[in-house]
């Protein structure tokens, strides 16, 4: 990437030279410098920014590979998550090309088998999932599904029509139960379920806590709330009160306004303070303490009538979220990390995140 090729001539030394003293610190990477918009940023944030690279190093140690399928695999995820208490969506079934040795009222290897699970349950709407994505891809939301004799009729939200059997290929899926958020979550946007990103951090001494807080918002139509490259709302949720600071239309880096209602509802956002956040709050400490194989986690929380139910578990995360609180959490991850390294136990034994030609760039971080 040329990053001085995407700034006017007459910044282009200043924002090199920059460039070079904030690498030279920190790791931090052309594409960061650049999305981040740090010719613009404070010297606490700049000084508090938690880069890719840095990112990787404490999570060696902190969320070790070994333990990668526990938050990446949605149907392991899933299994984990109920046997600990932790509540979630229902799982309908899990379609496993490879699995016809072993179907069950849960796990399924082709069409029929499939078809079999859901008509069991009388599952008459669910999401349908890839195991592996993340970001809001490769989801279906369905609202009504018509059996056949030998397939199946399935309506998406958007009134699209598709056979069961086109959706069942190579890859994985998840079928679970759709879940409906508050009625103040659904003012923010009703065609999306808008979740909260919590990041959370586990000690050795068995705490956990909050160290930051933030929320996804889709547009009206959309069934997500993340649009990978833009196109959605994204506000700062303020971790002491539940108050929504800093609300932004996002439609991809450098493309961001400052936004005090929804642009498409008009529904305010900044201001408005989340309903019972203490007791969501102390919810997802518990999730974070039951689910100790990531000792730093950042969750998808949709908010019910019934309380938080966990969307997605994060073990490696993206750094934007960082860009929609206007604070680097570098200093709380990286506290962490030296909890849990002062334990003198090697929690990373296994396979490593960490590329070899990495590791002089990791010795900055020791």
């Amino acid at each position: 990437m040329q990053l001085a090729g995407k700034y006017p001539a007459s910044l282009r030394m200043r924002v090199m030279r920059d460039y070079i003293a904030l690498y030279r610190a920190k790791g931090l990477r052309p594409e960061e410098y650049y999305e981040f918009e740090f010719e613009k940023r404070s010297e606490e944030f700049r000084r508090d920014f938690l880069g890719l690279d840095e990112q990787r190093y404490y999570l060696e140690l902190l969320n070790p590979l070994k333990y990668l399928s526990l938050a990446r695999n949605k149907f392991v995820t899933h299994r984990m998550l109920e046997n600990t208490g932790v509540r979630t969506s229902e799982l309908y079934g899990y379609y496993q090309p490879e699995a016809h040795y072993a179907e069950n009222l849960e796990c399924a290897g082709d069409l029929a088998a499939v078809l079999r699970i859901l008509k069991a349950k009388g599952v008459q709407s669910c999401v349908i999932k890839t195991t592996e994505s993340s970001h809001g891809d490769n989801v279906w939301v369905i609202k009504s599904i018509d059996y056949q004799d030998n397939d199946a009729i399935l309506t998406r939200f958007d009134g699209q029509q598709l056979t069961l059997s086109s959706v069942l290929g190579d890859e994985a899926l998840i079928f679970e139960s759709v879940v409906h958020q508050t009625a103040q979550f659904a003012a923010f946007n009703a065609s999306s379920v808008n979740t909260v990103r919590f990041m959370t951090a586990l000690y050795p001494d068995g705490s956990a806590k909050v160290i930051a807080t933030f929320m996804k918002i889709g547009r009206d139509g959309r069934c997500v709330d993340n649009a990978g490259g833009g196109g959605n709302v994204d506000v700062c949720v303020d971790v002491a009160t539940g108050e929504i600071r800093h609300a932004i239309q996002f439609d991809g880096w450098r493309h961001v306004q400052d936004i005090d209602n929804h642009p498409d509802s008009g529904n305010p956002l900044n201001g408005v303070v989340i309903e019972k956040w203490e007791g969501i709050k102390a919810e997802v400490i518990r999730f974070q303490q039951a689910f100790p194989y990531c000792k730093v986690a950042g969750w998808d929380i949709a908010i019910t009538d019934e309380g938080p139910v966990v969307i997605e578990v994060n073990d490696f995360w993206d750094r934007t979220g960082q860009f929609f609180i206007r604070k680097g959490w570098r200093n709380e991850i990286r506290d962490c990390y030296l909890a849990w390294k002062a334990t003198g136990k090697d929690y990373s034994v296994g396979p490593q995140r960490l590329p070899l030609d990495d590791e002089k760039m990791a010795a900055k971080f020791r």
